[in-house]
């Protein structure tokens, strides 16, 4: 017996504002840096606001790639709270990933940024959403990144 093969359903937008990246340097884990998040939106499937008060952990690999561990909650208007987990990896060209650490506009189509999504929530009503597989295709900006997730089928 063959295993289905998974397709993918868009599942919800997401707009984070990011606050000033920390540079922490070399660290016994590798080149440390985080950045700040101040806040956004997730809209579509699950409306919410991203709140203040997480950061994306990065490590910046020796090969320029830099390794995603992001981490933030999001609250409902009806006040169910979420934490949202994406890991991944942004990497491209040096050129490319020193102009996105600028701020300038690059196209999504010149680096690859994916992540992987964990969503918790204590809401029995968005209970669905901790059944689910998520992956996003994200694109960054001087002081945003947006993705859009997709539930794995």
């Amino acid at each position: 017996m063959n295993p289905p093969v998974p397709g993918l359903e868009p599942a919800f937008d997401v707009a984070v504002r990011l606050g000033p990246l920390e540079d922490h340097g070399m660290t016994r884990a590798g080149h440390r840096r985080i950045v700040p998040i101040a806040g956004g939106r997730v809209t579509g499937g699950v409306d919410a606001e991203i709140l203040p008060g997480g950061a994306d952990w990065q490590l910046v690999r020796a090969d320029g790639a830099i390794e995603i561990d992001g981490r933030y909650s999001a609250r409902t208007a009806d006040g169910d709270l979420l934490f949202l987990h994406a890991t991944g990896v942004r990497s491209g060209r040096p050129e490319v990933l020193e102009a996105l650490l600028r701020g300038d506009a690059v196209p999504p189509e010149e680096y690859y940024f994916r992540t992987t999504l964990r969503i918790e929530t204590s809401s029995a009503r968005l209970a669905h959403l901790e059944h689910a597989v998520f992956v996003a295709s994200c694109v960054r900006s001087a002081d945003t990144v947006a993705y859009r997730a997709y539930r794995v089928t």
